[in-house]
């Protein structure tokens, strides 16, 4: 089983203390049942030793209890936490495209639903142990009493034992086709938050969401999930029923053909009754242990498939300050992608481009032709699949390109908005962040205190000028912004093309800036059109009598 390697490899402390504890408890069990045996059949017997060994057995029982109880919530979480973060970081490690390709509701299903099932499983390691080793105890009892009868015993239970393997192996087929509808309905929830307002608008889409999508899925998981958990139910009941069945031969069958005195009767009847109780919780341990082995199959599914998809080296001090450059050149770089909406491959290039420090450059162009595509490029999320950047003649490539990532501060179209300034331990942050604040005319909205604004609650224009401000604190060498003023009232538009942008340029920061905005193109140092993959020449119209027409060499 994977769960019994994850928890030798991960959890050795808490497997040693946990079954040592267990086999003390099992010993203590198994010393109470010959104890209450002997009591029950010898009342004559009782006496002041007796009931010293009975008080120490209980205290026994009940201090390995707790001790395991303890050392399990200290082991258990932080093996969990070490699984958690050890999956964040091979996410954060994988190049952004391959993370796009895998899929939120994959990693949100791994991070939140596979690790309470891991979780939910080493809690419920000690109870198994401890039952484990009352049955075991208890068996040791019965052997004592009568081998060649435990014998037979254990011959009816193996029997019993095959089917009761067939029933759990049928659950598990269940409890997997449930885990992947459940991988479904991660990613029906995502939709449900990110395109809530698109459902409100539309009605046979919000019925179709809801009947087709959702409830479909959600019928699927409950169909899966019940048929799992009755197979683990009968074969639970199943177990029971071969205890109450080895009961009755004992009472009824075994007198027959062989003379047994009332010491053994009594023990086996006793034990095996006080056995069914440990019995139980071992089988519904199963189910836990099973859900918890299947999620640890995805998790390690998913942290293999991330580690074969290639790891972004992060060669310097995160806190390290970002080098300033004088030249920034993209030779013969091309990215292609699938385009579902045409089924084919959509290839971005090749491009020539050189972008200068201090220099302010509009990125213009037809929606679907790739300027999002060639700003990630430029910033190092997506590495040129032919090609290569340099900076000041220098290459670009896995052993530096985290280096080179940090020259960037960018707001994209899609950007997500931290709720403090992560990252930023600048002195007099707050200080700074009120005079930015004041700038983009958010002083009323917004405070930041020990570096935590105080509400994100706001429209999506002035959300991006929060995230303006993380640019603006940021103090990077390059700026990228994409689309940046579409959300942004006429009044702050102006603001930002007129003032913000040439105080950007004046500071020596190189900005480039994806737009449509026409009206305010003359303000560029270069405009560049990327048409269908193909840097090439802006109109004149377009630049304006003031700045030059584009500078670049389109690749052949």
């Amino acid at each position: 089983m994977n769960l019994i390697r994850f928890l030798l490899l991960k959890c050795r402390g808490m497997v040693a203390v946990t079954a040592l504890t267990a086999l003390f408890s099992g010993v203590c069990n198994a010393g109470l049942i010959a104890l209450i045996n002997t009591i029950v059949n010898e009342p004559a017997s009782l006496t002041r030793p007796l009931l010293l060994g009975f008080v120490a057995l209980v205290a026994g029982k009940i201090v390995t209890g707790y001790f395991s109880q303890v050392w399990l919530i200290r082991f258990s979480q932080q093996a969990v936490s070490d699984l958690r973060g050890e999956l964040v970081r091979k996410i954060l490690a994988v190049p952004l495209r391959q993370l796009e390709e895998l899929g939120a509701p994959r990693l949100m299903a791994a991070l939140t639903e596979d690790v309470t099932s891991l979780t939910a499983a080493l809690f419920g390691f000690p109870t198994l142990s401890v039952n484990t080793a009352i049955l075991l105890g208890g068996s040791i009892y019965l052997g004592w009493l009568s081998w060649h009868l435990l014998l037979v015993m254990g011959l009816f239970i193996l029997f019993g034992a095959c089917f009761y393997r067939l029933f759990i192996t049928s659950g598990f087929r269940s409890l997997h086709l449930a885990r992947e509808a459940e991988d479904k309905l991660f990613a029906l929830f995502r939709a449900l938050t990110d395109g809530v307002k698109e459902l409100k608008l539309h009605r046979d889409r919000r019925s179709a969401f809801l009947h087709q999508g959702l409830d479909a899925t959600t019928g699927e998981f409950q169909r899966h999930t019940v048929a799992a958990e009755t197979r683990f139910i009968f074969a639970h009941n199943w177990a029971h029923l071969l205890f109450y069945c080895l009961i009755g031969l004992i009472l009824f069958l075994l007198p027959v053909y062989e003379q047994v005195n009332t010491k053994t009767m009594t023990g086996y009847v006793l034990t095996t009754l006080y056995l069914m109780g440990p019995l139980a919780g071992v089988m519904s341990s199963l189910s836990v242990f099973s859900r918890a082995d299947l999620a640890l199959r995805k998790v390690e599914a998913l942290g293999m498939s991330l580690g074969a998809r290639g790891r972004d080296r992060e060669s310097a001090p995160a806190h390290s300050a970002a080098p300033s450059f004088v030249r920034l050149e993209l030779a013969g770089v091309t990215h292609a992608y699938h385009r579902e909406q045409c089924d084919d491959h959509f290839v971005l290039g090749p491009l020539n481009l050189t972008l200068h420090a201090g220099e302010l450059v509009f990125l213009v162009g037809g929606n679907g032709g790739g300027k999002s595509t060639l700003a990630k490029i430029v910033t190092g999320l997506y590495p040129p699949e032919t090609g290569e950047i340099r900076l000041d003649g220098r290459p670009v490539d896995d052993a530096n390109r985290d280096d080179y990532r940090q020259l960037f501060s960018a707001v994209f179209a899609d950007f997500f908005l931290f709720d403090s300034l992560l990252g930023l331990p600048t002195p007099d942050l707050d200080a700074h962040a009120a005079g930015y604040l004041a700038q983009l005319h958010l002083r009323h909205k917004v405070n930041v205190v020990d570096g935590r604004l105080s509400t994100t609650a706001l429209s999506q224009g002035q959300r991006k000028r929060l995230a303006l401000l993380t640019a603006y604190l940021e103090d990077r060498p390059c700026y990228v912004f994409d689309e940046w003023a579409a959300d942004q009232d006429p009044l702050f538009k102006d603001i930002f093309y007129r003032q913000l942008l040439p105080e950007l340029r004046n500071r020596g920061k190189t900005v480039l800036v994806i737009t449509h905005d026409d009206r305010y193109f003359h303000l560029a140092d270069r405009v560049l059109k990327l048409d269908y993959g193909q840097l090439v020449a802006a109109p004149a119209q377009e630049t304006g009598p003031v700045r030059s027409a584009l500078a670049v060499a389109p690749g052949r």
